[in-house]
C-alpha cells in the first residue's frame, strides 16, 4: 500500500520523465508501478485522496460467530478440566462427547482475542531453536575444534580412543592423546596441555572450542577446566552431523592412510605410534587441498605467504615463456582467508574483514 505523499512524488516523477522523451512503461516500471496502476490513481482522486481501503466498511459475514457463541468458547476452554489444555487436545475430547463449539483455529482466535493465548500447562513455552553460532577464524589460535574417535583393536569389542584438538584456521593438530578408555579426565588433560603448548594463557583472546554434544566432551571435568583456561565453549546442534565437519574429515583422513592397520592395533603403545607418526605427517608433510596444498604447520606459522607467493611468481614466469600455451589466467595461488566453522552462515561471514585481501590492497 502506498501512501498520498508517495503516490503524488511518484506521479510527479514519471511525468517528468515522460515529458523529457521517456516511455511511459518504462518509466512507470523504474518507480516500481504498472501503468494501469498510475492510470487508476489519475481517474479515481488516488492522487489527492489516497488509498481509501483502510476506510472501507466491511460487513460482518453471516457465518460469523455469535456473541453467545464466543462467550460459550472462552467458558468451555476455561472449565477446570481444559485450563492446562490447548485447543488441539480440548476439540478431540468435546466430539467424543458429542459436542462441537468451533474448529481448533477458530478457538485459538477467540483465546487470543481475549488475551487468553499464553501457553497453557506447566510445561515451559516451547522455544525455537537457536541458529548456530558462526565462529570466523582469521588466524591461527583463534578457533579450535575438538573430538574422540575409535581405533580398532585385534580383539573384536574392544577400542582405543583417540583424542584431537585441530585449529581451524591452519588445521594443524595441535593437540592429541591415545588412551584405551574413554574418560573425561583424559579430555581435560588434553585441553590443558594444548593450552599450554600454543600459549594460551598470555593471549589477549582465547580461542573458542567447538565439540560435539559428546557425554565426555561436556562433562563437569571438562566443562570446569574450560573455563579455568578463559576458553569459549561452543557445540553442534543436536541431530546435525556437519556442524565439527572439519574433524570428521580428518578423522577420515587418518584411517584412510595406507600405515593405518586394517586389522586393528596390537595394543596402545602401537595405537600411540602410529598416531604420533600421523600427526608428524598430517601437520609437517600433508599438502592440505583446502589451504593450497601447504602444510598446516607452514600455515600455522605464517609461512604460506611465502610460499604461495613464490609458486604464482613460477606460474608467472611460464606463462611469459610461453603465452600461446595458457588461455587464461594462471592457476590461483592466492592464499585461503578467513575460514568459517559452520557453512550456512556464509552471508555473515561473507560481511567479515577478510585480512589477506586488506593487506593485498595495502
Amino acid at each position: 500500500m502506498i501512501v498520498l505523499e508517495d503516490r503524488q512524488a511518484l506521479s510527479k516523477d514519471i511525468q517528468v520523465a515522460h515529458s523529457a522523451g521517456a516511455r511511459l512503461h518504462l518509466a512507470c516500471a523504474t518507480a516500481g508501478i504498472s501503468v494501469r496502476t498510475l492510470q487508476r490513481w489519475q481517474a479515481n482522486d488516488g492522487l489527492q485522496r489516497g488509498d481509501r481501503r483502510p476506510d472501507a466498511v466491511h460487513p460482518t459475514p453471516a457465518h460469523a460467530l455469535t456473541a453467545d457463541e464466543r462467550a460459550l468458547i472462552v467458558h468451555t476452554v476455561n472449565e477446570p478440566r481444559f485450563a492446562d489444555q490447548p485447543p488441539a487436545r480440548i476439540v478431540p475430547t468435546l466430539a467424543d462427547e458429542g459436542t462441537y463449539i468451533a474448529s481448533e483455529s477458530t478457538i485459538a482466535r477467540v483465546l487470543c482475542e481475549h488475551g487468553q493465548n499464553a501457553h497453557r500447562g506447566r510445561a515451559k513455552t516451547p522455544r525455537a531453536g537457536r541458529p548456530p553460532t558462526t565462529h570466523i577464524a582469521t588466524g591461527p589460535r583463534q578457533v579450535w575444534c575438538w573430538d574422540m574417535t575409535f581405533l580398532p583393536t585385534c580383539v573384536i569389542g574392544q577400542w582405543f580412543y583417540l583424542y584431537l584438538i585441530m585449529d581451524l584456521y591452519s588445521r594443524k593438530i595441535v593437540g592429541w592423546e591415545v588412551h584405551d578408555r574413554d574418560h573425561a579426565d583424559h579430555a581435560a588433560h588434553l585441553l590443558r596441555r594444548t593450552a599450554l603448548a600454543e600459549g594460551v594463557a598470555q593471549a589477549l583472546v582465547k580461542p573458542v572450542l567447538h565439540g560435539d554434544n559428546g557425554a565426555t566432551l561436556k562433562a563437569t571435568t571438562v566443562l570446569a577446566m574450560i573455563h579455568w583456561l578463559g576458553i569459549k565453549p561452543s557445540y553442534s546442534r543436536p541431530r546435525v552431523s556437519d556442524d565439527n565437519a572439519f574433524v570428521e574429515s580428518l578423522f577420515r583422513t587418518a584411517k584412510y592412510r595406507p600405515e593405518f592397520p586394517a586389522n586393528g592395533f596390537m595394543d596402545l603403545n602401537a595405537a600411540r605410534l602410529w598416531a604420533a607418526e600421523f600427526v608428524r605427517w598430517y601437520n609437517h608433510d600433508h599438502c592440505h587441498s583446502g589451504i593450497r596444498y601447504v602444510s598446516p604447520a607452514q600455515r600455522h606459522e605464517g609461512k604460506d605467504l611465502v610460499i604461495l607467493a613464490a609458486r604464482h611468481q613460477i606460474y608467472q614466469d611460464a606463462k611469459a615463456r610461453n603465452p600461446q600455451r595458457w588461455s587464461g589466467p594462471t592457476r590461483n595461488w592466492t592464499p585461503i582467508g578467513n575460514v568459517t566453522l559452520n557453512p550456512e552462515r556464509d552471508c555473515i561471514a561473507a560481511a567479515f574483514p577478510d585480512h589477506h585481501k586488506t593487506s593485498a590492497a595495502a
